[in-house]
C-alpha cells in the first residue's frame, strides 16, 4: 500500500494474469485519508493497450474509490514475461463539494503552483490461475476427484479402483482356467484307463481265436 498525505493507493503493482488473446482486469483502491475533496487522475506510458475507468475522478473525504485498470487482449507473449508499462497517479485537494465534471487538467500541473501528490505503479504479469481439475459427468456430489493422477504423481481413487476391477478380472479368468484344466486333466484320466482296459483285451480274443481255430483244425483232421 502507498501511502501519501492525500490517498492511499492498494496495491503497488498492478498485477495481470496474462493471457494471450484475452482482455484482463485489475483494480486499484484509493483511500481518502483527509476531511477534503480529493480529486484524482491516472496516466499510463501506453494509453493504447489500456483502459482506465474512471481515469479522473473525486475521493469524497474518509471514502474510498475503485479503479478498474482494463488491458486489452495481446497477440504475443513478451519477452521473459516482463513489462515496461507504468501508471501514474496524480492527487490533488478539490475544492469542496466537487465533482468529476468540476475535474480541470489545469489542477493537475505543478507548474501552476498546485500541490500534487504523484505515486508511479508499475504493470506486473501473473501466471493464469489454474483450471479446476476435470469432473466425470455422473459424479455425485461429495464423490472422490476424477483426475487421473493427483499433483503429486500418485493415483487417485478413480485409478486404484480401475486397478482392483483388472485385477478381479484377471483372477476370475485365471480361476476359470485352472478349473477348465482339471476337467481337461480328467478327461484324458478317462481316456487312458479306457485304452488301458481295451489293450488288456486283446490278448484274451487272440487266445479264444487261437483256440476256437485249433479245435477246427483237429476236428477237420480227425474226419480226414
Amino acid at each position: 500500500m502507498s501511502t501519501g498525505q492525500l490517498l492511499s493507493i492498494e496495491p503497488q503493482e498492478l498485477q495481470f494474469p496474462f493471457e494471450l488473446r484475452k482482455q484482463i482486469s485489475c483494480s486499484l483502491n484509493l483511500s481518502n485519508k483527509t476531511d477534503n475533496y480529493v480529486a484524482f487522475k491516472v496516466k499510463t506510458t501506453n494509453p493504447k493497450k489500456y483502459c482506465v475507468r474512471p481515469n479522473t475522478g473525486v475521493v469524497l473525504p474518509r471514502s474510498t474509490c475503485n479503479v478498474v485498470v482494463t488491458m486489452q487482449a495481446q497477440k504475443e507473449a513478451p519477452t521473459d514475461m516482463q513489462c515496461k508499462d507504468k501508471f501514474l497517479l496524480q492527487s490533488v485537494v478539490a475544492s469542496p463539494g466537487a465533482t468529476p465534471k468540476d475535474i480541470m487538467a489545469e489542477m493537475f500541473n505543478k507548474e501552476s503552483g498546485h500541490n500534487v501528490e504523484e505515486c508511479k505503479l508499475r504493470v506486473v504479469y501473473v501466471a493464469p490461475p489454474r483450471p479446476p481439475s476435470p469432473v466425470r459427468e455422473g459424479s455425485e456430489e461429495g464423490s472422490s476427484p476424477r483426475a487421473s493422477v493427483s499433483d503429486n504423481g500418485s493415483f487417485n481413487a478413480a485409478e486404484l479402483t480401475s486397478a482392483r476391477t483388472l485385477i478381479s478380472k484377471l483372477t476370475e479368468e485365471k480361476n476359470s482356467a485352472i478349473q477348465q484344466n482339471s476337467k481337461l486333466q480328467q478327461e484324458l484320466e478317462l481316456l487312458r484307463r479306457e485304452a488301458k482296459r481295451n489293450q488288456s483285451g486283446i490278448p484274451f480274443i487272440y487266445v479264444f481265436l487261437v483256440g476256437l481255430i485249433g479245435i477246427i483244425l483237429g476236428y477237420l483232421l480227425k474226419r480226414t
